[in-house]
């Protein structure tokens, strides 16, 4: 299969040629991590040789790990280059956080290509650690590698031409990089215009049919499949249709997820749902490559030497991944070495009180959040919620719970609502990944057990954590308190391990943290919770919890 010689090596299969639409048998010769040549042959293989995988959308951060870890663990299912946006640790410590995943990026054989964040903080209606300006921006793409300008969630601003982001928008056409988009729902004239500014991708399409109109308007689509918000069935008539116009990408992951190689298996599921094995690594592998300009081979001659080995297209088991012809990944283990890390952070408040939590009630109906599974977009309803001693309480029997989120960069009071949906019976969980601004956010039958969970991520300076009579853990995550220093498969299993007590304390969601990490971000519909209030995230505006209309 492969073969060293005193000039390089040589790698022999079944050459599948994305470009050419092409399978035969060959030789690809490798020098000094390039392709030299690639001979065809007679022989016959049982094996094939594929371009890599390329994630087009991720939030590293999401998946708890610093750029060195979600390395490790995802050269294992072969994705060698990541098109990321370094925007939740931007929301924490601003450029100085975007400069620690450039460094640490680069300590190990992997294929970061990180943007220059757009929207931080991500609206006004939010309270984060770091603000990156127009400044900022260009500062980015003058003296660092920042590849393209990070999704513009802030698509009423372009629209309504807001100075700050279309000054943004300007800086990056300047410099000649590529713009993502961030624009669920968006149609009509105004995604004419969304897109006229310059962005080009969008991985948050509601449905097929905006999805369509988005291409049709010029767009490339980001077909999405993460721990939370998982769009490829309702997109996947796209893949056939419009091959030279979707990409791949996971969007946020947590480690759970990602040790199962959640690329590969977008992959794998779009061929076996009868979807043309071309059009599908056209998707994966060449399209995000010249829509970014990613140095990422794609098995031509000159290329760099980036290439997978797999058993066949029904299994499609990663036998090894080779990164400038290095072989970074052997038959499912890694060959990337740990590299020791630095915690960064910005944590700021002492511990919590129970009368931080009480809300006196102040009418008859409140507005409540409506969590739905594997979607990042909420519901909303007016409820008549339960009441002791004047007081408003959880109501589990309804699966009405109390949310909060805190402040972590400096001591102000709690907000509280109401979410439906999390199914907690008993205890609370809690985090400090909470999108786009990374407070501290929890949900809980109790307010007691909302304490415990709290204090305890604010005495690690951030983590996940669950609270319930029966027990109390949390994982820490020191580095900007979004991500471990661990290893990265020690720390999936840990997250599996509290994601399995937070589901015995009743949570039905399938991933429960990664939910609860979105019930904070105004910039998705319709109703969330920031560290300022309730957030009507369809008309832009702060509510009242009791508000009518």
């Amino acid at each position: 299969m492969i073969h060293y010689t005193h000039r390089g090596i040589s790698i022999e299969g079944n050459i599948v040629d994305v470009i050419n639409s092409d399978i035969y048998p060959g030789i690809i010769e490798i020098r000094d991590g390039r392709i030299i040549k690639i001979r065809r042959t007679s022989s016959d293989y049982s094996h094939y040789i594929i371009p890599p995988f390329v994630d087009a959308h991720v939030h590293i951060e999401s998946s708890m790990l610093v750029p060195s870890e979600f390395a490790r663990v995802a050269v294992r299912h072969g994705t060698v280059a990541t098109v990321s946006d370094p925007h939740e640790i931007a929301n924490v410590l601003g450029i100085s956080g975007v400069r620690f995943m450039l460094d640490n990026g680069k300590t190990v054989p992997f294929k970061f290509y990180f943007g220059a964040p757009s929207c931080v903080p991500a609206t006004e209606h939010e309270t984060s650690g770091g603000r990156i300006g127009a400044e900022e921006i260009e500062e980015l793409f003058k003296t660092t590698e920042v590849n393209h300008l990070s999704e513009v969630m802030n698509f009423p601003g372009v629209i309504n031409n807001d100075p700050d982001i279309t000054g943004k928008i300007e800086i990056a056409r300047r410099y000649g990089k590529p713009i993502d988009g961030h624009a669920p729902g968006l149609r009509g004239d105004a995604l004419r215009k969304y897109i006229s500014s310059g962005i080009s991708t969008d991985h948050e399409c509601l449905s097929l049919e905006e999805a369509e109109e988005k291409i049709q308007s010029g767009m490339k689509i980001l077909i999405r499949q993460g721990s939370a918000a998982k769009d490829l069935m309702m997109l996947l008539e796209l893949i056939d249709r419009y091959p030279d116009n979707c990409m791949f990408c996971t969007d946020d992951c947590h480690p759970d997820d990602l040790v199962k190689g959640p690329v590969r298996e977008i992959v794998k599921n779009a061929i076996a749902s009868g979807i043309d094995k071309f059009k599908v690594l056209r998707c994966v592998s060449v399209n995000p490559v010249k829509h970014y300009g990613l140095d990422v081979g794609l098995l031509q001659e000159g290329d760099y030497a980036d290439l997978l080995i797999i058993d066949n297209f029904k299994d499609f088991n990663i036998l090894k991944t080779v990164i400038n012809g290095k072989i970074v990944s052997d038959g499912g283990r890694t060959l990337v070495e740990q590299i020791p890390v630095s915690p960064v952070n910005n944590f700021n408040i002492v511990e919590k009180r129970l009368s931080d939590f009480t809300v006196k009630k102040s009418g008859e109906k409140i507005n409540l959040i409506i969590a739905e599974d594997k979607k990042i977009v909420t519901g909303r309803e007016r409820v008549i919620p339960k009441v002791s001693d004047d007081y408003l309480t959880s109501d589990p029997e309804r699966d009405i719970l109390k949310i909060v989120v805190i402040n972590r960069y400096h001591d102000a009071p709690a907000a509280v609502a109401f979410v439906k949906g999390f199914g907690l019976k008993k205890g609370a969980i809690a985090s400090s990944v909470a999108h786009d601004s990374h407070n501290i956010i929890a949900v809980g039958v109790s307010d007691r057990d909302l304490l415990r969970a709290v204090n305890n991520i604010i005495s690690n300076r951030g983590g996940m954590a669950v609270a319930s009579d029966e027990y109390e853990e949390c994982i820490p995550l020191p580095v900007a308190g979004l991500m471990a220093t661990d290893d990265g498969f020690e720390v999936a299993e840990r997250y599996h391990r509290i994601d399995s007590l937070a589901k015995a304390l009743g949570a039905s969601l399938s991933a429960p943290f990664m939910t609860l990490s979105f019930m904070a971000l105004p910039v998705i519909p319709s109703l969330k919770l920031t560290d300022r209030g309730l957030f009507d995230s369809v008309n832009f505006r702060f509510i009242s919890l009791f508000e009518t209309g």
